[in-house]
């Protein structure tokens, strides 16, 4: 599935605008060779006058927004959505020392003591969706993988059900919930069914955890998870719908934010990140993703969450930056994987 990735001059100059301050550090990291010096110049520039800038001092001094606790709510302003947004805009804790002191709250108010990362703080209050964004999203912003290890256990655990009691063996010491059902994404918010939703969060999380880090156990659940995210073609979605007799047809809405409603364009960013980006079964997942692309080479916002959170991305059915650089980024993962 070889392809020649190249950006037009045009959109690359698009995407380089200085005043869109998030985007341009975003592009200079993950799509052109921009050199050390610039890169530097252009995150700081991001953290400090960016939309980054501006969510941070939303945020209470002692690491949390809105309130404190475990940050689920309120949707989408609370700490869980602030720290994903703040790393899909590409924050960094080496760039300002307030992502540090917010991950540290939440990984001390929303994971428990046995990884789960929970809507209210306890075990029970666990799912998958929640805990992929925010595995991925510490990883991303550059928490160290060590303070990560038990999330990540629980995460593989939950999948693939080894060391993990059925939900009705209530004095078992780890066990599912009504929430996390059972291995295989198998969620109560999807009628006791695999989500792929939830799947896709967590295999987009495994891809960014380093090799070195990958345990046996996470191996199995990510060649688990591989399986199930394959099995069926990602061009079409038809993965166990639960309350719904057909896929959600957000699947084919490119948008920005993402948060747990996922996209066609995440699930190829997850398998390509985990080296399938080659693999055959993705090639009508990535024809829809090229098609997409309009004849100035731009992609259109398609799902957004204007006036929910702290910003907004722009109107939807028009060209944006935030959507262009996410497919342009997984194309690119996808040509990188394929010249493996």
């Amino acid at each position: 599935m070889l392809m020649s990735f190249s950006v037009p001059n045009s959109l690359k100059e698009w995407l380089l605008e200085p005043e869109d301050r998030d985007t341009r550090h975003l592009a200079m990291r993950y799509l052109f060779n921009t050199g050390s010096h610039d890169l530097a110049l252009a995150c700081k520039d991001a953290h400090s006058r960016g939309r980054i800038g501006f969510i941070l001092d939303k945020m209470h001094k002692d690491g949390y927004w809105v309130k404190p606790g475990a940050g689920y709510s309120s949707k989408y302003t609370g700490s869980v959505w602030s720290i994903i947004l703040l790393s899909q805009l590409g924050a960094s804790i080496n760039m300002d020392e307030r992502i540090e002191v917010a991950s540290r709250y939440l990984v001390d108010h929303a994971m428990t003591q046995n990884g789960q990362f929970s809507i209210n703080g306890t075990p029970s209050a666990t799912i998958d969706c929640l805990q992929g964004n925010l595995c991925a999203a510490f990883l991303d912003m550059g928490f160290p993988t060590s303070s990560l290890a038990p999330a990540f256990e629980w995460m593989a655990r939950s999948v693939t059900g080894e060391g993990v009691a059925p939900m009705e063996e209530k004095t078992a010491a780890l066990r599912y919930y009504a929430g996390k059902r059972g291995p295989n994404f198998c969620c109560g918010a999807n009628s006791k069914l695999p989500c792929a939703w939830g799947a896709v969060k967590v295999m987009l999380a495994f891809s960014r955890l380093p090799l070195q880090s990958r345990t046996p156990l996470i191996n199995k659940a990510i060649t688990r998870g591989v399986e199930f995210l394959l099995g069926t073609d990602p061009a079409d979605a038809s993965y166990p719908c639960g309350y719904a007799d057909k896929p959600s047809g957000n699947w084919w809405k490119f948008g920005f934010a993402v948060f747990y409603v996922t996209d066609l364009l995440q699930n190829v960013e997850a398998l390509a990140g985990l080296g399938y980006g080659h693999d055959p079964r993705l090639s009508n997942a990535i024809r829809i993703i090229k098609d997409k692309q309009t004849a100035d080479g731009a992609w259109l916002l398609e799902y957004d969450y204007t006036g929910k959170t702290w910003l907004d991305f722009g109107r939807k059915k028009l060209p944006s930056k935030s959507v262009t650089l996410r497919a342009l980024k997984v194309l690119k993962m996808v040509e990188e994987t394929a010249g493996l």
